[in-house]
């Protein structure tokens, strides 16, 4: 079992920046591994939303919604994701999720708690 405990969600202006964090309890992007972490987000009422993903390799996938706003990346030996958000805009109000996947033998995923990113017009 894998936790993903989040930090950095905040209130902001729109216009303004956020850095989220978030940590996993062992090491996910190892060397060889087809494994992968990245960052969702959900607003009420909506389904669940990829944001940016990277992989061990360093290898991103963004939403077309926060491309050239955002910058995902990571600390593997600190076993971190990052997600670093420019130019926010109230549209990106959402609790935001980090998420970490592996891939072996199965398939195993998992969330963290959540943390909430409101922009304010």
């Amino acid at each position: 079992q894998v936790q993903l405990v989040e930090s950095g969600g905040g209130l902001v202006q729109a216009g303004g920046s956020l850095r989220l964090s978030c940590e996993a309890s062992k090491s996910i992007l190892r060397v060889f591994s087809r494994n992968k972490m990245g960052w969702y987000r959900q607003t009420p009422g909506a389904q669940r939303e990829l944001v940016a993903t990277i992989d061990r390799l360093g290898n991103t996938d963004y939403a077309d919604f926060v491309k050239d706003r955002f910058t995902i990346f990571r600390d593997t030996a600190k076993n971190t994701v990052s997600l670093r958000m420019n130019d926010l805009i109230p549209e990106d109000t959402a609790v935001y999720y980090c998420y970490a996947i592996e891939v072996d033998d199965k398939v195993s995923e998992y969330w963290g708690q959540g943390t909430q990113v409101t922009v304010s017009s």
